[in-house]
């Protein structure tokens, strides 16, 4: 009878265990179905970046549910942690917060007047079990601790409301992130170079290739052809009003024998004394080869705004006609009201030589300076 009496009373025991965990067990936790392939994904929101501390962002659920049948309200409630007492996170504010996108199950809106678990609700309509759900929360504060994760429990109910027991549940999380602050200086910038030749690296005229500035002309001076030579240059800036680009030196001499520089813009002629430049590609040729070639890149009024000057009294901006004097400007950026910094751009400065039958004999040389100078 003892052993009888210990039997019935450890089988008591059980039972009232048992009865205890059944109750401390809510039913929604009980009944529920775990929903799968659930995600939340922290977008940017008009200003702020999607993980910012403290910032107003957009928070995309992506979820899988896997019980068929009526979903009337779907519940997101934030917390500290993934399981227990649920606190809402510190700085999280959802009062505000509307209901942007929404699949396959739609028609919903959005209540938020219970900081930290905004809902769903529409009249309950049926849903096929497995069904890919994706729901978009716009202008929810994020939580206000820096690198802290949190976690927000998903649930769907039958109930329009969130009232009676869950239909599926799921936990996602997320944290907010410290942002990466970057910060340089861009200084003033001119690059500037001079030589027979500039080149380009990747596309981009690059000073480093420039070759040396001692440029001979292509054949003897001749009183029936034009000698012709050319040398190039490359600019750009971030100058407010851009740049001009001066040529600086004398005519061509030899000894005290001269060419005379074309002082107003003039094509060339046979027979005459002239020494002159321009910027353009032209169609003086001896032979098949022409002179010169355009400014390259093209100007065009935005990042390039690079080209041969013309304008009061000065033109090296016309094909075929040449002018040189000492101080001139021959190329700026900003012409024609198109003011601001320009990317690199080359320049090619082509040259000639017309002289009579009566030139002294003799080597001509001359040294030419190209400043540029550009205006913050």
């Amino acid at each position: 009878m003892v052993q009888k009496r210990t039997l019935l009373g450890l089988l008591g025991s059980t039972t009232l265990l048992v009865s205890m965990l059944l109750q401390m067990i809510p039913p929604s936790a009980a009944s529920a179905a775990q929903i799968t392939a659930r995600s939340l994904t922290l977008q940017a929101g008009t200003t702020d970046g999607g993980s910012k501390p403290g910032g107003t962002v957009n928070h995309l659920f992506n979820f899988t549910v896997p019980t068929g049948g009526n979903i009337g309200s779907i519940e997101f409630e934030y917390c500290t942690v993934a399981i227990g007492s649920c606190v809402t996170p510190a700085g999280l504010d959802t009062t505000a917060a509307t209901l942007g996108s929404q699949s396959v199950a739609t028609g919903f809106t959005i209540t938020n007047t219970n900081n930290g678990a905004p809902y769903l609700s529409r009249t309950a309509a049926n849903v096929t079990a497995g069904s890919a759900l994706a729901y978009q929360l716009l202008g929810v504060v994020n939580p206000t601790a820096a690198n802290s994760t949190f976690f927000v429990r998903i649930s769907t109910f039958a109930s329009e409301d969130t009232s009676g027991s869950a239909t599926d549940t799921g936990t996602v999380t997320a944290s907010t992130a410290t942002q990466i602050v970057l910060d340089g200086t861009m200084p003033e910038s001119l690059v500037f170079c001079t030589g027979g030749t500039v080149n380009t690296t990747s596309g981009v005229p690059d000073c480093a290739t420039a070759t040396s500035g001692a440029v001979s002309f292509n054949q003897l001076f001749s009183p029936t052809d034009t000698a012709t030579a050319h040398s190039q240059m490359a600019a750009s800036t971030n100058a407010g009003t851009g740049y001009a680009i001066t040529v600086n030196g004398p005519t061509l001499t030899s000894g005290s024998n001269t060419i005379t520089a074309m002082t107003a813009s003039a094509a060339g002629v046979h027979g005459l004394s002239q020494f002159g430049l321009n910027l353009k590609a032209n169609t003086v040729a001896t032979s098949t080869t022409p002179v010169g070639s355009e400014v390259a890149p093209a100007s065009n009024g935005t990042n390039y705004r690079g080209q041969a000057y013309t304008g009061g009294g000065l033109d090296y901006g016309t094909v075929d006609h040449f002018q040189f004097n000492n101080g001139d400007t021959v190329a700026n950026s900003g012409q024609g009201g198109s003011l601001g910094g320009t990317d690199a751009q080359i320049f090619t400065a082509s040259y000639i030589v017309n002289v009579p039958g009566s030139q002294p004999a003799g080597t001509y040389v001359t040294t030419l300076t190209y400043i540029c100078t550009p205006t913050f």
